[in-house]
């Protein structure tokens, strides 16, 4: 059964096209990503299904109620957490999960057992204001905020943005837990390393699909042998590589080069070119994971 539907959805902004005829699916109960650097589109459509913004053009649903005609049985069952800490910050932790079941005719003891893995962590400090909490703590508090009504779809925009690789962690584990209770979640995050944590992702560029599939079957649809390359000069190196032959694309990978290889290419021509050019260089093969399969979909929608 289909969460969430999207066909041929169109947002712009003056002359630009921010969200430009995106046509997908969520299955009920799958945890999906919306994988893309900023500006790729994320955030409008997520405000679109939410129907905190109307599209240009095409249709959505969520939960199979139409996001212009039944917006307000959209509002009552889904669960937002907007990419920018949205609660008071003048009130405690406390009184903004009380404020936030109130808007919604419950209370924190009636679910509280839905929050109770994500809320132990922030309860008990829960009489300290928001403003004042740190970049984690905020996070865990929105989460309760958007559960707090027991909602049948959650969207997280960007939710791990600007805080640490531990609280990233933990984030991703009460999710997959929220998963278990049958609640379909939507995460968009520019963190390639996150796509591998979902059911299935649509990777984005400037408002446009590059794939929709299993993050593994991305990766293994790559279908080119990719190198990390590195010697002393590695701005001359990516220069140099850029220039050879039987490279399809190169891009600084961390402490490597990443070079997309033709299939014609013969690693001794590739040592010996390098050597000429100066290079005393460490090249190894490597698998490629979603980021480099996300840069090498983008060529190809380049041209």
């Amino acid at each position: 059964m289909e969460a969430v539907t999207l066909q041929g959805i169109t947002k712009v902004y003056g002359k630009a096209v921010a969200v430009d005829k995106i046509s997908l699916t969520v299955n009920k109960g799958e945890l999906f990503g919306l994988i893309g650097p900023d500006g790729a589109g994320k955030t409008s459509i997520f405000r679109i299904l939410t129907t905190l913004l109307l599209a240009d053009g095409g249709s959505a649903t969520v939960d199979g109620f139409d996001v212009l005609k039944d917006y307000k049985q959209i509002r009552k069952t889904v669960g937002y957490m907007p990419g920018k800490f949205s609660l008071y910050p003048d009130l405690t932790i406390e009184e903004n999960l009380n404020f936030f079941a109130t808007l919604f005719g419950t209370t924190i003891k009636e679910n509280y057992e839905l929050i109770k893995d994500i809320y132990i962590h922030i309860e008990p400090f829960k009489e300290r204001r928001a403003g004042k909490l740190s970049g984690g703590m905020k996070q865990k508090l929105a989460l309760c905020c958007a559960l707090i009504h027991k909602p049948t779809v959650l969207f997280l925009d960007e939710p791990t943005t600007g805080v640490d690789s531990v609280s990233r962690k933990e984030f991703w584990e009460m999710l997959k837990r929220l998963k278990e209770q049958d609640i379909t979640i939507l995460v968009s995050t520019p963190y390639m390393d996150e796509a591998e944590m979902c059911d299935r992702v649509a990777l984005m560029q400037e408002g446009k699909l590059l794939a929709i599939d299993k993050p593994e079957d991305i990766i293994e649809n790559f279908g080119n042998s990719l190198l990390a390359i590195r010697s002393e000069r590695m701005f001359q190196l990516l220069n140099d590589l850029r220039k050879y032959q039987c490279i399809e694309s190169t891009y600084a990978f961390g402490e490597f080069h990443h070079a997309v290889m033709q299939h014609e290419y013969v690693l001794a021509d590739l040592k010996d070119y390098l050597a000429h050019k100066g290079h005393h260089a460490e090249i190894k093969q490597v698998r490629p994971n979603i980021e480099d399969a996300f840069m090498q979909l983008m060529k190809i929608k380049q041209g």
